[in-house]
């Protein structure tokens, strides 16, 4: 931090700022029940906290992160979204300030051990990403056409159909 109180300075200081400091700009006021939850006022939005816009045209939304710019200092919420002329639709970056966090995603140790070195409590939920990897890999696995039976590669499924099915294999 700086330690002049001139805005001059203080803009100056917001805009110069590192990456790692950038962090410090993107924190969010917690929802009530968090609060004595976690034994602290606010903390730092991460992609896929539900939040709460508090200000502004989107007042009273509630949505998911989907973004956290540290560059600007801004957050897309998925609640928040506008028509552009040409009828696609846009999301709105909004300040950190006018959010609320709601719901945390708890599947960081990291944020798991920010919490607890405040004095409250946390417990580290399993990711969901797992189980997303998981389906995805049984969407992309490959089945014979013949048999149905699965495989992770090409190759794989290749060998697989010339050694057990000689007898169906197309010549050409």
């Amino acid at each position: 931090m700086t330690k002049s109180v001139q805005p001059r300075k203080q803009r100056a200081y917001v805009y110069n700022a590192p990456m790692h400091t950038r962090q410090r700009f993107v924190h969010a006021t917690l929802a009530d029940a968090l609060r004595k939850e976690y034994g602290r006022r606010s903390l730092a939005i991460r992609k896929g906290d539900k939040v709460e816009v508090l200000r502004g045209s989107f007042a009273g939304t509630r949505g998911e992160v989907k973004e956290v710019d540290l560059k600007t200092s801004r957050v897309t919420v998925d609640g928040a979204k506008r028509k552009k002329t040409d009828g696609t639709e846009a999301f709105i970056p909004l300040h950190p300030s006018n959010l609320r966090i709601v719901e945390t995603l708890m599947d960081d140790k990291k944020r798991v051990r920010i919490i607890e070195r405040s004095g409250g409590k946390a417990t580290l939920a399993k990711k969901k990403v797992e189980k997303k990897v998981a389906a995805e890999a049984a969407a992309d696995s490959i089945k014979c056409p013949i048999c149905s039976e699965t495989f992770e590669s090409n190759t794989a499924a290749n060998v697989h159909l010339t050694e057990k099915h000689k007898d169906y294999a197309i010549e050409g």
